[in-house]
């Protein structure tokens, strides 16, 4: 199942662990880790025995199976710092699965005799979105939380990390390795998309506590960005075509709600597919043919669904420039 392509030599390293989840909070952190630091990868982790396809994949009117999810373990090792394994899987399985590959993964961490895990999530609140985010920690041991609450993390009393950035922590108990997870705070209405400021801030807090000397100004600049779109789309909603206000505004609930439905269309998909989306309707309502070739990318992002009623309304029959309307 894990594959190792070399043994590196490594004294007691720290591993950090990360699976797409709310936010990507946790996927997008331990991606920035794999970025900046000298990473080098040194074991596959192929899952197919928790990933089940439940559909087949058509391009061009040709069948294939889809390709099945992986993880990739990396090391980091240098002088007068601390030593790394990161692991980053490319999906969660079905969470019957959970546990047996957490305890894979901690079988494996184990012969490089790590002795702490950390991973990281999101924590939904009724925040807005420029709201700078607060980190929570829960922890397996109680003096592991208080060396996160030395640098301002909030202990979470109570509630749950879900997912295997959680279960991998409590199967790690089991065996004796300490952990911790780290939750960055996210608006509930924005869950669907990248949030770089908790992530942002997430990784303030591990740089202090591992001594990174990390550069974060990729992940401040990425923050306005995000939230400038967030400001043009509640703008959008709410009706208004003047920038949004510096300060917060209160939102309603009918807000709320709308936000959510729209932000389940509009944030789940990379800026350049929305951009090649939005040309292909411009392409198909100029020329009908092009419909098929839309419809195949909104089913290949999974959002057809989303844009139903736009996509439906190309083949409405549309008045001739000399008809009354």
């Amino acid at each position: 199942m894990i594959k190792e392509i070399n043994s590196p030599k490594l004294k007691d390293p720290i591993f950090i662990a990360a699976w797409p989840g709310m936010g990507e909070v946790a996927y997008r952190t331990v991606l920035f880790l794999r970025e900046v630091l000298e990473f080098k990868m040194f074991a596959k982790l192929e899952a197919g025995d928790f990933f089940k396809p439940a559909a087949v994949v058509v391009e061009n009117g040709i069948i294939e199976l889809p390709s099945i999810p992986a993880g990739f373990f990396y090391y980091f090792k240098k002088k007068d710092l601390p030593e790394i394994v990161l692991f980053l899987g490319e999906a969660q399985p079905p969470l019957e699965h959970a546990e047996t590959l957490s305890r894979e993964i901690i079988s494996f961490i184990k012969k490089y005799h790590v002795k702490t895990v950390l991973t990281f999530a999101a924590k939904p609140e009724p925040i807005d979105h420029k709201v700078d985010p607060a980190v929570w920690v829960a922890g397996t041991h109680a003096d592991l939380l208080s060396k996160f609450e030395h640098f301002n993390a909030k202990i979470l009393k109570d509630g749950q990390v879900s997912g295997l950035n959680g279960i991998i922590l409590g199967v790690g108990k089991r065996r004796g390795i300490r952990g911790a997870c780290l939750l960055g705070e996210i608006p509930f209405y924005t869950i669907q998309i990248e949030n770089p400021r908790a992530t942002t801030n997430i990784l303030k807090l591990l740089n202090q506590y591992l001594g990174l000397n990390l550069n974060l100004a990729p992940m401040v600049e990425r923050s306005k960005y995000i939230e400038e779109e967030i400001d043009k789309l509640v703008n959008h909603i709410k009706g208004g075509e003047a920038p949004a206000p510096s300060m917060p505004v209160p939102l309603s609930e009918d807000d709320l709600d709308k936000i959510k439905k729209d932000l389940a269309a509009y944030t789940k998909l990379p800026q350049s597919a929305r951009e090649k989306i939005e040309q292909l309707f411009k392409s198909a309502s100029a020329d009908m043919t092009q419909a098929s070739v839309l419809k195949q990318e909104l089913d290949r992002w999974t959002v057809y669904k989303e844009y139903e009623d736009r996509f439906l309304d190309l083949f409405r029959k549309k008045p001739k420039k000399d008809e009354p309307h």
